[in-house]
């Protein structure tokens, strides 16, 4: 039988400013297997679990889990062997603009100006004064207002990430799906990016899921974190699934230095293999 866990009633800020509401997604029995007959490799089985609006869930684990496989298939950008995703109830078929990706790299188009890269993302019909005013508040929002015209070969690693950011909450996202997004950026820059994610989904409560190998981050990002992991016995058959799921107490943003997020990191280290101590 499959265990669907259970996540917190929706946050009472689940709307972001858009007027856009922040979406449930629940995914159950989710599988993904490459390759068929003896050379098939199972990467996911039988994963099962919700997200409420406007939460932000971390999902740690090992390389080459399955973490992005997941993200990927609640944005239909890949399609599950067995089980399913939906968001607001309805399945996931093919791409899904409900959602927007931000990838570990900034993806930017290096020919346009770092404003005309977030306009990108705009949803289709979307009128040019609407677009313009929408793309305005966006480069304010995330601090990019006076590099609008700036290509981005003329910004740092964090700029660009984040007019990343930026273009992905263009779509006005029920669903925000970041991959890794500050795994490239030095530590110091990394921190800045962190509380910025904070500052946005305050301003924009979407509802997030955020891939990342950092405990550290997912502790100071998440609501909730869910732990990937393989159990590859003869009585379990192979690929990750959900070995774990952890609710952070507090409110955002977290003391880094707290007692409490330091023995929940060591307790999350040892669930991912790693002596903490």
């Amino acid at each position: 039988m499959t265990a669907v866990l259970h996540p917190p009633q929706p946050r009472a800020d689940a709307r972001p400013g858009s007027g856009t509401p922040a979406l449930p997604v629940s995914f159950r029995g989710l599988g993904r297997a490459f390759g068929t007959g003896p050379a098939a490799h199972t990467v996911l089985r039988d994963v099962s679990f919700d997200v409420v609006p406007g939460e932000v869930l971390a999902i740690l684990g090992a390389s080459g889990c399955g973490k992005s496989t997941l993200l990927r298939a609640a944005a239909g950008l890949d399609a599950a062997t067995s089980g399913s995703v939906a968001i607001d109830g309805e399945p996931v078929r093919g791409v899904d603009d409900r959602c927007a990706f931000a990838f570990q790299e900034p993806r930017l188009l290096p020919w346009h100006t770092l404003q005309a890269n977030i306009a990108i993302g705009l949803p289709a019909g979307v009128s040019a004064r609407d677009g313009k005013a929408k793309v305005a508040r966006l480069l304010e929002l995330v601090g990019l207002q006076d590099f609008a015209k700036h290509r981005p070969r003329e910004v740092s690693g964090g700029m660009a990430q984040r007019a990343s950011l930026a273009r992905a909450l263009a779509r006005n996202p029920g669903v925000l799906l970041l991959d890794e997004p500050f795994g490239a950026l030095d530590a110091l820059t990394r921190i800045k990016m962190q509380d910025l994610l904070l500052e946005v989904h305050r301003a924009e409560p979407t509802t997030v899921l955020l891939v990342t190998h950092d405990v550290d981050e997912a502790l100071q990002l998440a609501d909730r974190i869910i732990v990937l992991g393989r159990e590859d016995t003869e009585s379990s058959p192979a690929g990750a699934t959900i070995v774990r799921t952890l609710t952070v107490p507090g409110g955002r943003p977290r003391d880094r230095a707290s007692a409490e997020l330091a023995r929940m990191r060591t307790s999350l280290l040892a669930s991912l293999g790693v002596d903490g101590h």
